[in-house]
Order: structure tokens, then sequence, then C-alpha cells
């Protein structure tokens, strides 16, 4: 068995959803598939995706990323929270998962969140750019700390059996060390908005030695205090600089 890592596939544009139908129908029957987030923005391309990859796959293991959560493009009415749940019906209609996965000696586990000032604090100029402010609807009040508290506590009942090997993966990224330096200043706007310094801690407390991240469509892979982190973004389509634009397989027993 082999584990592969994808993130960031935004089938919402036709050259990533070709490339998805395009992938082996033979090649990967045996294998795992992580699909760290960042779908699609309507649940109806999502499914699609999700159901590509699980004909494809022997176990396709999912956590939604902040464009899955979107509402403003669905027809019908719902709240970011109604959708989640509706995204996971959907995920486990097509036969992937959002739970813990264990064979043998290995388990996977999906780690659910959302950014929550950590990494610094929103300006009003990235209010202004960032859709999400826009795109999801929550409940009355709540406030970005909520929204990923909310998240953060799906996380807190999950173990695996202590002698495993623990490969967990997220959507957001769970320290922001991970950004490399050559980031231009204008850039690390967004930085408040990429994930959260609780998701290193929860990692940390079920001892993954992998995990694999998106969200930030900057692939890399680093070591740090004995953890390695990964993050395969396929995104958008005119970024071929920072997105290998492939499946990435990174466990094989």
């Amino acid at each position: 068995m082999r584990v592969f890592a994808l993130s960031d596939i935004h089938v919402d544009y036709d050259g990533n959803s070709a490339w998805v139908a395009g992938v082996s129908r033979a090649d990967y029957r045996d294998d795992v598939l992580i699909l760290a987030g960042d779908v699609a923005g309507t649940l109806s391309r999502l499914q699609l995706c999700v159901e590509a990859f699980a004909q494809r796959f022997a176990r396709v293991l999912f956590v939604p990323g902040n464009h899955d959560l979107w509402v403003i493009r669905e027809a019908q009415r719902m709240d970011s929270l109604e959708k989640f749940e509706r995204v996971a019906a959907a995920v486990e209609a097509c036969g992937a998962s959002l739970q813990p996965f264990t064979a043998g000696a290995l388990s996977i586990v999906p780690l659910q969140g959302w950014y929550d000032d950590s990494f610094g604090e929103p300006d009003e100029q990235l209010k202004a750019v960032w859709m999400d402010y826009r795109a999801c609807r929550w409940p009355a009040g709540w406030q970005t700390r909520d929204i990923a508290a909310h998240f953060l506590r799906m996380n807190t009942a999950l173990s695996v059996p202590p002698a495993n090997r623990v490969i967990t993966f997220s959507h957001y990224l769970p320290r922001i060390d991970l950004m490399p330096s050559y980031i231009p200043p204008e850039h690390r706007l967004i930085f408040p908005v990429l994930g959260s310094s609780t998701l290193d801690a929860q990692l940390r407390r079920l001892g993954s030695v992998l995990h694999i991240y998106g969200h930030s469509h900057v692939n890399r892979e680093v070591v740090i205090d004995g953890v390695t982190y990964i993050n395969n973004a396929f995104g958008y389509p005119s970024e071929t600089r920072i997105s290998a634009k492939q499946l990435r397989c990174v466990y094989a027993d």
C-alpha cells in the first residue's frame, strides 16, 4: 500500500477538472489518497471530484478547505456550518471519508481546522481582498477565533494505537514557519489567514511523524523538531512555478 497526497485541486477550473479525469484508473487500486482540501467552491463540483478519486484509489481521506465551505455560489441558501455537514455527507456517499484510517501499523488522521489569528491579526486590506469574508456565512456574532475553535474541537477526541506510525493531515498550516523565507513582503499580507498553531500541538499530541497540509499553494517539504511537513498543492492553472501539479507518494510499506 502506498499513500499519496494532494491538496488545492480547485476543480472550479476546467483544466484542473480535466487533469482529475485523466488520472489512471489502474495504477492506484491498492493505494490511499490524502486529499487535503480546497476541491471546489460548489458542492456539485466537489462531489464529482471526490467521486472520481474514489473510483481510482482504494481509500480517499479528506478534510474540507476554506473554498469547500463557501456558500456564495450555492443555489440553496445555507450557512458554512451546514455546508460542512453537506460536504461530509457527500464525501461519505462517494466512498471517501473524513474519519481516521488505520491499516496495520499505520494510522492516518485528518485534522479539521480554520485560521485563528495565531499567525497575526488581519488588517483592513486583507479583510477587503480575502474572499472568505464574503463567500462564507457563519452564525451571528461569530468571529474568526470562534470559527477556528469550533473545528479544532473536533480533533480533541482523536486517538491512535500507541505503537502505530502516524500520518496527520489538515488543509491549514499548523505553523507559520512552514512558509519559506523567500516569500515577498507584499505576499505576507495573507499570513494571518493561513492556519493555526493549535494544529501543531494537536498533531504532536497524536505522535505524528509526517503531516500533510495545503492552503498556501507553495509546495514544500521541511523537517521541524522531528516532524516532516509536506505541501503538495495542485493550485490554480497559472501557478506552474510553485506547484508540481502531480500526485506525490508520501509513504509506501
